[in-house]
Parts: structure tokens; C-alpha cells; sequence
């Protein structure tokens, strides 16, 4: 790998399913180093539709957020040559004639429940399976199109940009679609990696209305006029196509120096899985739920959905809600201290995906299957976190069988390399070391693709992923006990 002599400036937009950051990334020869320029929440809005509340994102307000935090990083560093968007998989908004016609809907919205039956008819999950290579999830595109479809949302639209791409177009005036998020779809052939036109066919959908394909490095293009005087930009700041689906960037930034590894992308979702050549399409794989995704330089993120942290975080905001007071990092230590045998639960199960009460749900989940109810919030704490290890251990022993892949190490990125519990428990049932962090992964894994698109370094993914090993140490978590996993 090679570097520029000086450091020069990207900025990653990076979008997640509860907040958004502007980050500032530095890459030279002395390696990266990160910035966080601006931070933002993000979440639903629920609106009425018929009478029926629904679950939307309130993109405007999030591209808002967006704008601002670029104004910064352009005051904070007038030299910045280029910006790429991630953000999470699935979502997108529908256009006619270049306007948005409606705001996204939110993948947690139940309106996807009957679209599922209805695309089954047409495909069986095993020839979807065959096609696109994706694990079942109700809310993947397809289902969300084929509900759009059935209530005539599509009758107007001639256009559909999932998130990072229409916040590119609205950016650039450039309409793309980058291929890693685009294979979370449902309608990305597995093997040309191109739009599967025939299964678009089949299930109704206009082909035109999706967009060219691009590959994680290309340049889109620069900012508007009015979008580079609103940030005030003093020069052509170039917009570049980033592993733009937030996994496929933060896969990138695992920090390993060989090849049997498995990764756990933790954040609201737990994405569990190994970095393959070419996509498995087995029966086994698909019984086990498992999916092919598309990562940078054409690898495939064979991996496994685990309900992750929102497990947590909507624990905390249903208690919240309740009046009571929270501090994480005590809740999290009175969960390390519980040492009675708690619940482990699976993670997965469908009652969890729906914003709400999760405590209650948690609870009447260990009724139904005569577990220990948890009596307090540490308790409940402590059972998230062991179903999750739980939930994880199984995940990588999958990935390696499935795959054939020798795993030696686990690496742990995002925010749930933070969560030394959780690390450690993910240790212990899995039965191999653990390396927590970076936390902020998709965001350098955002960057490194930028200035490698930027000439700022060169060199292969292994190479990049030496730069991460060197720039960022990540913590060492030894199993102390062996755990067998459900």
C-alpha cells in the first residue's frame, strides 16, 4: 500500500437507524484518524394514513442535519475533496420526474406483513433464495416494493433511490444506485450483481425506476451549485460511492491481517457473519437463514441478522417512558454483577422487531417457554446481553460450517464494541478471542474508500484493513469460560 505525503480530508456521512454523524477523516502516511464534526438523532415519525398509524423516516429533517454538519466540516476543514454517504439497508424513497413523492417508510412498519404472501406466490423463497441469495426478512425491499405496488404508490413513480442514494442525488443531481446496498433489495441478481430484470418482471415493478448500478469508488459527481454555497464550500468537492450500505463500509474496516476471521457488526442490529469470494446459495445456508450480501471490490458478507442492541435501547426507552431514570454505564454494571442463572432467550424472534414494550415482551417470551422471568432491570439487562452472545456464538459457528471457513478470531465493530459485557460474553460462548473495535468502523471504512477513489492510498482491501490495524489497537477479550450455545 501506498500513501499521500500529507494528509488530506474526506468527510463520511453515516447514517444509523437511531442517529447520524459527520466525521472528518484524515489519511496519510502516519495512517487515519477520525473527527466527529456533528452528531444527530434519527427515528420514525408515525403518521396517519386512514385512520392507520404508519412508521416513516423524516428524511427532509435528516438530510437537514446532514447539510449542517457539512457546513462545519467545510469551516473546520476548507480542503476537503470529497464526501460519501452510508447508512442503513432496505429503505428508500419514491420519486416522479426527480421530486420525492412521499416520506420512506420505515422497515419496522407492519405494512409489509401481506406483501410477503403475495411476492411468495409469484417466487418461492427457495428460487428467491437462488436469485438474489438474501435471507428471509419481511421488510426487504421486494416485500416493502410489493406492498407500495398493491396500494398504488407506484402508479406516480418513476423512480426509486434507497437512502444513500437519494441523499447523493440530492447532492449531486445524480442518480446511482451503489451495488452493496442495492444487493440488501431482493433484486440484484447473486452472481452478475446486476438488476435481475426477469424477477422484476415477474413481480410487477417498472424496470426503468431503478437506477444505473455503481460500484463502491466511483466518482458521482460534484456538488450542486446550491448545495456547495449552502455548505459554503470554497472549492469542487467531489461526491464518491462509498460501500454505502453501513455494514459493507464497517466490513472494510475490520482491523485483521489474515483471512480466518469472522466479524459481529454490532449496533441496533448484530450482523454476524465472514467475508467470502462468491456467494453460497445452499439449502443449509438458506434454512439457516443466512444471506449473501455484497461488500466492497466485489467480496460477499455472508452473514446472519441478529436483533442486536435495539433490544436494549428500546428496553431503556419503554423505562424511560415509564418516568424512571437511566444511566447506562450503572445499568450495565449492575447487570455484570447479577450472578444467579438468567433467561437466554432467542433474539430473533419475530414479537421483537416492532417498536413497544420490549421488557414486557422479553418477559412474557420466557413465560411461554418456562424460563426464569427476569425480577429486575439488571436482570434484564443481563439476559439481553447472554441471548445476544448466545445469539452470536451461533452465528459465527454457522458462518464458519456453512462456509467452510476456518474461524481463529472474532472481531466486534460499532457501537457494540464498546459494551465490555457484552465482548466478554461473546468470548466465553464462543470459545475464541474476541477484538473489540473500531467503534466507529463505517465511518473509516466510509473514508478509506474515499481516498483510495481520492489517490490518497492504494492497495487492496487487505491492505487498507493493515492501514485500520495499525491506526486503531482494538481490546483483547480472552474466553474465561467455554459456554456451549442453545
Amino acid at each position: 500500500m501506498t500513501t499521500s505525503t500529507d494528509a488530506a480530508v474526506v468527510a463520511a456521512v453515516d447514517l444509523g437507524a437511531t442517529s447520524g454523524r459527520v466525521m472528518l477523516g484524515h489519511v496519510g502516511r502516519e495512517g487515519i484518524s477520525l473527527r466527529s464534526v456533528a452528531r444527530f438523532p434519527n427515528g420514525p415519525i408515525r403518521l396517519n394514513e386512514d385512520g392507520h398509524p404508519s412508521l416513516h423516516w423524516n428524511i427532509v429533517e435528516l438530510y437537514r442535519s446532514v447539510l449542517a454538519g457539512l457546513t462545519t466540516a467545510v469551516a473546520e476543514e476548507p480542503g476537503l475533496v470529497s464526501i460519501g454517504v452510508d447508512s442503513w439497508a432496505v429503505d428508500y424513497a419514491l420519486l416522479r420526474q426527480g421530486r420525492m413523492l412521499q416520506l420512506p417508510y420505515h422497515y419496522r412498519d407492519a405494512r409489509t406483513q401481506p406483501a410477503v404472501d403475495l411476492v411468495h406466490r409469484v417466487a418461492t423463497p427457495a428460487e428467491l433464495y437462488v436469485a438474489n441469495g438474501l435471507q428471509f426478512l419481511p421488510f426487504n425491499t421486494l416485500y416493502q416494493l410489493t406492498a407500495d405496488l398493491t396500494a398504488g404508490s407506484l402508479d406516480q413513480a418513476d423512480q426509486v433511490l434507497l437512502v444513500p442514494d437519494l441523499l447523493n442525488y440530492w447532492l449531486t443531481g445524480t442518480a446511482v444506485a451503489e451495488r452493496s446496498n442495492a444487493s440488501t433489495t431482493g433484486l440484484l441478481n447473486v452472481r452478475t450483481r446486476e438488476w435481475d430484470e426477469p424477477l422484476i418482471d415477474r413481480l410487477g415493478f417498472d424496470r426503468r425506476m431503478f437506477p444505473r448500478l455503481v460500484d463502491a469508488g466511483t466518482r458521482i459527481g460534484a456538488l450542486l451549485p446550491d448545495v456547495a454555497g449552502e455548505i459554503r464550500a470554497g472549492g469542487p468537492i467531489d461526491v464518491t460511492a462509498i460501500g454505502s450500505h453501513d455494514t459493507a463500509s464497517a466490513v472494510v474496516a475490520v482491523p485483521t491481517q489474515g483471512e480466518d476471521f469472522a466479524y459481529i457488526s454490532c449496533g441496533t442490529w448484530g450482523l454476524v457473519g465472514v467475508e467470502l469470494e462468491a456467494p453460497v446459495l445452499s439449502a443449509a445456508g438458506r434454512a439457516a437463514n443466512f444471506t449473501n450480501e455484497g461488500g466492497v471490490d466485489g467480496r460477499v458478507r455472508y452473514l446472519h441478522n441478529v436483533m442486536g442492541l435495539w433490544l436494549l435501547s428500546e428496553s431503556i426507552r419503554t423505562w424511560e417512558h415509564a418516568g424512571e431514570t437511566i444511566v447506562l454505564a450503572d445499568l450495565l454494571r449492575a447487570a455484570g454483577e447479577v450472578t444467579g442463572p438468567v433467561a437466554v432467550f432467542d433474539a430473533d424472534d419475530q414479537r421483537f422487531l416492532a417498536p413497544g414494550d420490549m421488557p414486557a415482551r422479553i418477559r412474557d417470551y420466557c413465560v411461554e417457554h418456562d424460563l426464569r422471568v427476569p425480577r429486575s432491570n439488571a436482570e434484564l439487562v443481563r439476559s439481553i446481553l447472554e441471548s445476544l452472545a448466545d445469539a452470536f456464538a451461533r452465528g459465527v459457528e454457522q458462518a464458519g460450517v456453512l462456509s467452510g471457513k476456518n474461524v481463529r478470531v472474532v472481531h466486534i465493530v460499532g457501537g457494540g464494541s464498546q459494551n465490555r459485557l457484552l465482548c466478554q460474553l461473546t468470548a466465553d460462548r464462543i470459545g475464541l478471542p474476541v477484538l473489540a473495535g473500531p467503534v466507529e468502523a463505517t465511518a473509516i471504512g466510509n473514508v478509506l474508500v474515499q481516498a483510495r477513489a481520492q489517490g490518497l492510498v492504494t492497495g487492496s482491501l487487505e491492505e487498507l484493513r493493515a492501514l485500520v490495524a495499525r491506526s486503531f489497537v482494538p481490546e483483547r477479550y480472552t474466553p474465561a469460560r467455554t459456554l456451549v450455545s442453545r
